[in-house]
C-alpha cells in the first residue's frame, strides 16, 4: 500500500500534540485544553491509525498509557500494567462496545453480559501494595509500567489504611481525589496569600499528592476510592469490591450491577442528573464485565482492556446573556477581551465571566454586547463563549470594537499583521503590564520569591510600595522605617513578614539565565534566556553587545534567535527606563555568571538540529533530551553541525543538510544514538 505523505503528516502532528498535552496533564497537572478537546484529538488519531495501519507505531500515544514518572520521585514497577480505558461518547459507542464483546465471545444478542457500573472519579489513579497486612508501597499510575513512589504522601490521605489488621498480601487500585468543598477552601487560602489558583479539583489533587514535602499533602484533605484489588478466591469484580469493603477500604456507594445496555444507559443518565450534587467531580461512568473468566478471555488491546470502557459526559453548556465585554492587559501588553455574562449555573458552578480569546475570534463569531450566547465549561477549564443565538438577537445590539487606546494607561494599541493579538505600546509605563511584570519577576520559574503572590503584589502596588521590580529589594528597609509596618497589617504577622524578607534576600543571588527570563523580555522564554546566558556568560557582556552597532547581526547569528526575537532584545536593553532599572538592580542583586556543566554522554558537545515531525516524542522533548545529555541544539543548518535529526516532512532543511554532506539520522537512528531504541 502506498503511503500518503499528507496522512503521515497529519498523524505525526496529532501524535506530537497529544504527547505535549499528556505532559501538561500528567506531569505538570496543568492541562491547556479541555477533556473534550483532548478526547477529540485522541479519536482523530485512532481513526487515522485504524484507517492507515501502515503508519502504526509502538511509540504512538495511542499505544502509551499515562506519562513517564517524574524524576523527582523514585520509580515503582507495577506488578501488572495499569492501563487506561477506551472511551464511549455516545449511546452508539456503548452499543458498539457491547456488540464487540458478544462477537469476541461468540454469544448472541439475547445473551446477558453482567457488568458493574460506577462513577468515573476525576482524580489521580494509584496502586498500594500491602505485605502481611501492612502498607509496603504506594505509587501513581505513571506510564502504566512504572509509577512514582508516593508511599509517604499516601499515608496522610484521609482514610488511608496502613495496617489492615489481617495477615494478608494485597494490592489495591483506586482514585485519589479532592472533593469540591475542600477544593474551594484550598483555592480561597491560596488566593488570600497571593498564590496561583488550581483550575479544578483534579489538578489540585494531582499537585497535592505529588509534593516532595509530605506536610503540604497532609494539609490538602485528599480522599480516595478503591475500585479494584486482587483476591485469589474472588470470581467476579463485585465479589472483589465486597471483600475490599469488608477490610475497611472506601468503595463508592453509587456502584450498581447492570444486566444489559438499557441498565447501563439508565445508570449513565441517573448519574448525570445528580452529578452537580455530588461532593466530588466525575467526568463520566465506567462499565466493567463482572465475571473474571470472561475478563480473562476478552484480554486487552494495546493500551486498554476489552472488558471495560469509560462513558464520558459531554461538555456542559448553558445559554445566557452577554452583558458586556471588558479588555484585560497582560504582561507583554496583550489585550484580551473577556465576556461579562448574566450569571448562569453550569455543572454546579456559577459562571459570570468567559474568555473571548482575541478580536479575530469576536469578528469571526460576531459576538455583540446584548446577545444571547452559548457558553461551554468543558473539563472545568476557563469557560468560553461558543456561539450566538442569532434568532434571538435584538436589533439594538452593536458591534464591539477593540480599543485603539489602552484602557489602563491611555497609550495607543497596535495589532501587527502577523499577530492575532492587539497590544498596548505603553510598556513598563502601563500599570497593568507593570503589575504582570512584577508577578512574572517573582514567579517560581524566575526569582521564586515565596510570599509575593498576586494578592500581595496588587496590595503593595495600590499602596505605592511597589512601582517597579527594583522596589522589591528595598521593601524591607522601607518597611522598617514605616509607622505602619507590614507585620501589623491584617492577615500578616511577624512570621509571615519575616518569611517574605527571607525569601527576597535569598533571591538577591540569581543566575544570569534566571535573571534574563525574570525580566520578561517579549519572546524570551527560559530556553532563549539560557542560550543568551551560555553565550555571553555575564549581564555586562550582554548589555555591551546590544548597545553596539552590530547587535542585531550578532544576536541573529546565534542558533535559536531569529530577527523578531533579536529586535525585541535590542529594543528592551536600549530603553532608557530599562537601563536605569538595571543599574538599580545591579546594586541590590548579585547576578552570577552562567556556568555550563559538562555532561558525559554519547552526544555531549555535539551540535544537533531537529527538523520535521517525530512520532515518538515532540521536537521540544527531543531538544530537551539533547540539551540534558550535553549537546548543543541549533536552529539553522550550517557546516558546523554534527547531526541532523530528520523526522517526517523535514523539507528544505534536510535538502540543505544533504547538500552540505552532513550526517543525517532518521528517528530510529536518533533513538539509537540516545539509547532509547
Amino acid at each position: 500500500m502506498a503511503k500518503d505523505p499528507k496522512i503521515k503528516k497529519q498523524i505525526s502532528e496529532l501524535r506530537a500534540q497529544i504527547a505535549e498535552h499528556d505532559r501538561l496533564y500528567y506531569d505538570k497537572s496543568s492541562p491547556s485544553i479541555s477533556d473534550a478537546e483532548y478526547d477529540a484529538l485522541r479519536q482523530k488519531l485512532a481513526f487515522l491509525e485504524d484507517a492507515h495501519p501502515e503508519f502504526k507505531d509502538l511509540f504512538s500515544p495511542s499505544a502509551q498509557v499515562g506519562y513517564a514518572p517524574s524524576s523527582s520521585f523514585a520509580k515503582v514497577a507495577h506488578s501488572k500494567p495499569m492501563l487506561s480505558l477506551a472511551n464511549a461518547f455516545t449511546n452508539e459507542d456503548l452499543q458498539a462496545f457491547c456488540d464487540k464483546i458478544r462477537r469476541f465471545l461468540g454469544i448472541t444478542e439475547s445473551d446477558k453480559i453482567e457488568m458493574i457500573a460506577e462513577p468515573k472519579i476525576d482524580g489521580l489513579s494509584f496502586v498500594a501494595v500491602y505485605k502481611g497486612g501492612k502498607l509496603l508501597v504506594a505509587a501513581t499510575r505513571g506510564d502504566g509500567e512504572f509509577g512514582e513512589d508516593i508511599t509517604e504522601n499516601f499515608r496522610v490521605v484521609k482514610g488511608a489504611i496502613e495496617d489492615i489488621g489481617e495477615d494478608v498480601d494485597l494490592e489495591i487500585r483506586g482514585e485519589i481525589y479532592m472533593d469540591k468543598a475542600d477544593f474551594l477552601n484550598l483555592n480561597e487560602r491560596r488566593k488570600n496569600v497571593g498564590e496561583d489558583l488550581f483550575a479544578n479539583p483534579r489538578n489540585a489533587a494531582s499537585g497535592s499528592l505529588r509534593q516532595l514535602d509530605v506536610n503540604v499533602t497532609k494539609e490538602r484533605s485528599l480522599k480516595y476510592f478503591v475500585w479494584n484489588g486482587y483476591f485469589p478466591e474472588c470470581s467476579s469484580h463485585l465479589e472483589t469490591l465486597q471483600q475490599l469493603s469488608s477490610l475497611g477500604f472506601p468503595i463508592n456507594n453509587l456502584i450498581q450491577v447492570c444486566q444489559d445496555e438499557q441498565d447501563l444507559l439508565s445508570f449513565y443518565n441517573q448519574i448525570g442528573n445528580v452529578r452537580a450534587e455530588l461532593e466530588y467531580d466525575i467526568d463520566g461512568t465506567v462499565y466493567k464485565v463482572n465475571n473474571y473468566v470472561l475478563q480473562e478471555r476478552l484480554g486487552f488491546v494495546t493500551r486498554s482492556p476489552r472488558w471495560a470502557i469509560a462513558h464520558k459526559f459531554p461538555a456542559e453548556k448553558a445559554v445566557t446573556k452577554l452583558l458586556d465585554i471588558v479588555v484585560q492587559v497582560g504582561r507583554t501588553g496583550a489585550l484580551t477581551p473577556v465576556a461579562i455574562l448574566e450569571p448562569v449555573g453550569i455543572g454546579g458552578v456559577i459562571v459570570s465571566r468567559a474568555t473571548l480569546h482575541n478580536e479575530e475570534e469576536i469578528e469571526r463569531n460576531d459576538f455583540r454586547i446584548g446577545d444571547i450566547v452559548v457558553v461551554e465549561r468543558a473539563g472545568d477549564v476557563i469557560p468560553k463563549v461558543l456561539s450566538v443565538e442569532f434568532g434571538r438577537r435584538h436589533e439594538s445590539v452593536s458591534k464591539f470594537e477593540m480599543p485603539t487606546i489602552c484602557p489602563v494607561c491611555g497609550s495607543s494599541t497596535v495589532k501587527e499583521e502577523s499577530d492575532a493579538i492587539r497590544r498596548c505600546t505603553g510598556g513598563l509605563k502601563c500599570s497593568a503590564q507593570l503589575i504582570e511584570r512584577i508577578r512574572h519577576f517573582a514567579s517560581r520559574d524566575a526569582l521564586n520569591i515565596d510570599g509575593l503572590g498576586d494578592k500581595q503584589i496588587e496590595q503593595f502596588f495600590e499602596m505605592g510600595l511597589l512601582s517597579n521590580i527594583h522596589d522589591i529589594f528595598t521593601l524591607e528597609k522601607r518597611d522598617a522605617e514605616s509607622i505602619n509596618p507590614i507585620r501589623k497589617w491584617k492577615n500578616w504577622g511577624e512570621r509571615s513578614a519575616q518569611n517574605l524578607w527571607d525569601s527576597i534576600n535569598r533571591a538577591r543571588r540569581v543566575s544570569l539565565d534566571k535573571f534574563l527570563y525574570a525580566l520578561g523580555i517579549r519572546h524570551v522564554g527560559e530556553s532563549t534566556a539560557k542560550l543568551l546566558a551560555k553565550t555571553f556568560t555575564s549581564l555586562a557582556a550582554l548589555k555591551h553587545l546590544v548597545c553596539s552597532e552590530n547587535a542585531l547581526s550578532a544576536l541573529t547569528a546565534l542558533d535559536g534567535i531569529g530577527e523578531k526575537v533579536a529586535l525585541e532584545i535590542v529594543k528592551f536593553f536600549q530603553d532608557p527606563y530599562v537601563l536605569e532599572l538595571l543599574s538599580k538592580l545591579e546594586v541590590d542583586l548579585e547576578v552570577t555568571e552562567y556556568v555550563y556543566k559538562a555532561v558525559e554522554s554519547s552526544i555531549s558537545g555535539k551540535r544537533i538540529i531537529f527538523t520535521g515531525s517525530l512520532s515518538s516524542m515532540t521536537r521540544d522533548e527531543a531538544k530537551s533530551i539533547a540539551e540534558n545529555m550535553g549537546a548543543v541544539v541549533a536552529s539553522s543548518i550550517s557546516a558546523k553541525l554534527d547531526f541532523v535529526v530528520a523526522g517526517e516532512d523535514a523539507g528544505s532543511k534536510l535538502k540543505k543538510a544533504q547538500a552540505l554532506n552532513l550526517a543525517v539520522l532518521d528517528e530510529q537512528g536518533w533513538l539509537k544514538l540516545i539509547g532509547k531504541s
